[in-house]
């Protein structure tokens, strides 16, 4: 019967989503960037696990998850696919295709017999189709390299042959493996890691052709960092390494949230788990033309989109809840030494500071 509910109020939240009109304002998107004081909601394609980097040609590049038929215009979504977007301003935006798919993997079949035997037995959710996760874009030693995983368990890392962001693609086969969430760390020294599992890290070799060493399990010293969304930058001489987890410590109970420990070195030891912001799980931090911190969110809940007099007062410990809307969220945030300690912090007010559900004390 809680299942039956459960999903009643899932199919609601997604019709009321869907029903919303949305219509961008561009000018006024772009004076919420340039202020740089709330959070900016950009545009409305669903959307997870947004990711922007800058471009070679200087554009900011925005690859996500995508999921669903179609998206607000009604352009098709290929969810099996890297949805990229570009843009010149963090405000206009273009979506420019799908350059990678995972039918461009070496080991495409590898992929459709697992998710195969996963539908054998596939849980409270049905069966499924192939989908692509978490994917982001890299620009390494003049080619284009994408990592992703999926809903078969496995992920790939495959690069351009040459400098242009199309295929074909240079993977890695089966030798890339179960790898949850994977990003690429490049340290000041040249030197590749693949980030991932929340966390593990792993050197990759100079050209990213495979793994050079074994995986190092890195984590804060007083407590697990989360389960997804592990990403390391590097803020002068330290290292700064996020992860993802809910408040209430329980899956999608409370508010989705970033956490960061710091180490003088990038396999630690690291320190204590801190808060980074609120609603901002699995945002992954961006520097702008500019030098200015943002970090993208996104929405996941179980719930419409809470009010901001929501956010500061509803008891969220019971279910999944946030301040984002569907599509493309930007909050600007700092980075900074204060008293030699990196702090790293939202400046929006209602994503700056956890909620009273919170289960760690800061």
């Amino acid at each position: 019967m809680k299942r039956i509910g459960f999903f009643i109020i899932l199919m609601l939240v997604v019709s009321q989503l869907s029903a919303q009109h949305y219509t961008r304002d561009v000018a006024k998107i772009k004076a919420e960037i340039s202020a740089r004081n709330k959070a900016v909601h950009v545009f409305h394609d669903w959307m997870r696990d947004p990711v922007i980097m800058i471009g070679p040609d200087g554009y900011y590049y925005l690859s996500v998850t995508q999921h669903g038929d179609e998206t607000p215009d009604g352009r098709e979504i290929i969810d099996h696919g890297v949805p990229v977007y570009r843009s010149k301003d963090l405000a206009e935006w273009e979506f420019i295709g799908y350059p990678y798919t995972i039918e461009d993997a070496d080991n495409y079949e590898q992929y459709v017999k697992l998710r195969e035997e996963r539908n054998a037995d596939p849980g409270p959710w049905g069966p499924d189709h192939l989908k692509l996760w978490a994917p982001e874009l890299f620009y390494l030693n003049n080619r284009w390299v994408v990592t992703h995983t999926s809903n078969a368990g496995i992920g790939n890392l495959a690069l351009t042959e040459g400098s242009e962001l199309e295929g074909p693609w240079d993977g890695w086969g089966e030798d890339f493996g179960r790898q949850h969430d994977p990003t690429i760390f490049t340290d000041d020294d040249g030197t590749h890691w693949l980030v991932s599992k929340c966390a593990q890290l792993q050197k990759l070799k100079p050209d990213l052709s495979g793994f050079d060493g074994k995986p190092v399990h890195i984590s804060p010293s007083n407590r697990k960092m989360g389960h997804e969304g592990a990403f390391i930058i590097k803020f002068e001489d330290q290292y700064i390494f996020f992860g993802t987890a809910w408040s209430r410590d329980t899956l999608r109970h409370g508010t989705y949230n970033l956490y960061y420990t710091v180490s003088d070195k990038l396999k630690g030891p690291y320190g204590e788990r801190k808060f980074a912001g609120r609603f901002l799980g699995h945002g992954t931090p961006f520097k702008d033309k500019e030098g200015n911190w943002w970090c993208t969110a996104f929405y996941n809940a179980n719930h419409p989109t809470l009010s901001r007099e929501e956010a500061r007062t509803k008891d969220v410990s019971q279910s999944a809840y946030t301040l984002n809307k569907q599509g493309l969220t930007l909050v600007p945030i700092e980075i900074k030494k204060v008293d030699g300690e990196i702090v790293v912090r939202a400046l929006d007010p209602d994503y700056e500071k956890p909620g009273d559900e919170e289960v760690q004390n800061f």
